[in-house]
């Protein structure tokens, strides 16, 4: 383990979670050597029952917090992020199996929203005047209150940006937020919990709880004023269900079979690069990496040697350093799937170019980084998200075909295109069934663009983060119309009927002026 994840840093975080003193125990191990990592007293239904009734007390105090104590509080939090990155880099790494590297990006990201909505929000979130019906007799005024208690159910692959950044926008709306990590990952979670209580935040406002979905899950959905679930298409479909008959609102952001198109006129060494930034990020257990890879046939011959060279040349291993370009995969279920999808694909006809087999000996559960040619619709990885170090490529002919191509998915949360022409690659993207599409990047630029949303179409989820969406969603609106002078029907001394004749020319008026 790390030096500066000590048995004692690991109990004093697990110490947080809402549960009781003589709740039964879960314990976590270390995806590099599966050695007990942490253990977690498991909350029950009513462990989370109470962690919403304190969330709910505190949050009428922080609802009335002052935006500049909140933000303050946020850049407290930022400046703390960065201080102490290295504790959280070395937990994370051994929560998740990733480098440092992808770690590092996690970093990044926390410091980034908590800025961004540390010094938007309150423009984003303070009364707005409104054109009223009548102009200069109607004064109406836009509100925006909390939601009230937000659930935030974060997954295990990104587990600081999922478990803050998400958490971040509804604090800063004046919510309280009960969350439940992914208890693979929890420890990354509680040290953002302590952080942000050190910066300021009062200590109920934010709880985490522990626990299997199939136990506290109901709970999570009955007490939540809103849902915000990052995590598969098939437990979304349920939340969103869910959501629906308690008529609460909810954020999904699920699965994606992402593509990458590789134009006839794109800078070869610098896509080389991209792909491999794209494809094998945390191992490729992230929801934005690309898993098809879709190259013109004039440059794939050239192309796809280099592509395969550089992931050859990749170094995998166990390491605390920023020495490795790919870790481990997390769990043993990831490491199930990513064999059978690379197996079955073989068995039907797939080509091995790089890869494809899972390595003990650099830990149990490393995969190497994996390029598949020669892929067909019977094969499972074909549609369906592997989530795993395994692109599978093709040719195509013209610019509608790879379009066509890259669309062929129920699934629309990233793309990713490479041109020399920035029009042609924007114009292509725009025609990319996708909620973000990077030109030649990956998916850091469009990611890391907080002011802009990031969410997925289809069956990639709905609801947006980042942005003005991002933190709209906490909020409900409000209009308050003032009506001054008199009312809006006519009065009695004034028939109906010429009113109406009345306003009718008065509505032929304002179109003509360029009245909204």
């Amino acid at each position: 383990m790390p030096a500066s994840l000590t048995p004692e840093v690991a109990n004093r975080l697990a110490n947080l979670v809402v549960a009781k003193p003589d709740a039964a125990k879960t314990t976590t191990r270390a995806p590099y050597t599966l050695d007990a990592l942490a253990s977690f007293r498991v909350s029950t239904p009513d462990d989370v029952e109470d962690a919403f009734a304190r969330a709910r007390r505190a949050q009428q105090d922080w609802k009335n917090t002052s935006f500049k104590q909140r933000k303050k509080i946020l850049l407290r939090f930022h400046d703390l992020v960065l201080e102490r990155q290295n504790e959280v880099l070395d937990i994370m790494q051994a929560e998740s199996g990733k480098t440092r590297r992808d770690a590092f990006m996690e970093v990044m990201d926390a410091a980034i929203v908590s800025r961004y909505y540390a010094r938007t929000a309150e423009s984003v979130l303070s009364p707005k005047r409104r054109r009223g019906l009548i102009p200069g007799m109607t004064a109406t005024t836009e509100l925006r209150h909390p939601k009230g208690v937000v659930a935030v159910i974060s997954p295990w692959n990104y587990p600081l940006s999922m478990a803050a950044t998400d958490t971040i926008a509804a604090l800063m709306a004046g919510n309280a937020v009960v969350q439940k990590p992914d208890t693979q990952t929890a420890l990354t979670a509680l040290w953002a919990l302590e952080l942000m209580r050190e910066a300021g935040l009062p200590r109920d406002v934010w709880q985490i709880v522990i626990g299997r979905g199939s136990s506290i899950g109901d709970s999570l959905m009955n007490n939540a004023d809103y849902m915000m679930f990052t995590g598969s298409t098939a437990s979304g479909r349920e939340i969103a269900s869910a959501a629906s008959r308690r008529l609460i609102g909810a954020s999904l952001e699920l699965g994606g079979k992402n593509p990458m198109v590789v134009l006839d006129d794109a800078d070869l060494d610098r896509a080389v690069e991209g792909a491999v930034a794209a494809s094998f990020p945390s191992a490729g257990q992230l929801c934005v990496s690309v898993e098809r890879m879709y190259v013109h046939e004039d440059i794939y011959d050239e192309f796809v040697p280099r592509f395969v060279k550089r992931v050859g040349e990749m170094r995998l291993g166990a390491s605390y350093k920023f020495d490795m370009d790919m870790g481990s995969l997390t769990n043993a279920s990831q490491l199930e799937t990513v064999s059978s999808h690379v197996e079955d694909a073989v068995a039907k006809g797939a080509k091995v170019l790089a890869g494809g087999n899972p390595r003990p000996d650099l830990g149990p559960l490393f995969f190497e980084p994996t390029i598949l040619e020669d892929v067909t619709p019977d094969m499972t990885l074909y549609r369906s998200e592997t989530f795993g170090p395994v692109v599978s490529i093709y040719p195509f002919s013209a610019d509608d075909t790879a379009v066509r191509l890259a669309n062929d998915t129920e699934y629309g949360l990233n793309a990713s295109v490479w041109t020399s022409n920035g029009a042609r690659g924007r114009a292509i993207a725009s025609r990319i069934h996708a909620g973000t599409v990077n030109v030649n990047e990956a998916y850091a630029a469009a990611w890391g663009s907080v002011d802009s949303p990031m969410g997925g179409m289809g069956d990639s989820g709905l609801g947006r983060r980042h942005g003005s969406e991002g933190i709209l969603k906490y909020t409900e609106g409000q209009t308050i119309a003032y009506q001054r002078l008199h009312n809006i029907n006519p009065p009695k001394s004034i028939p109906w009927q010429a009113w109406a004749k009345a306003t009718t020319v008065a509505l032929k008026m304002f179109k003509r002026a360029g009245v909204k």
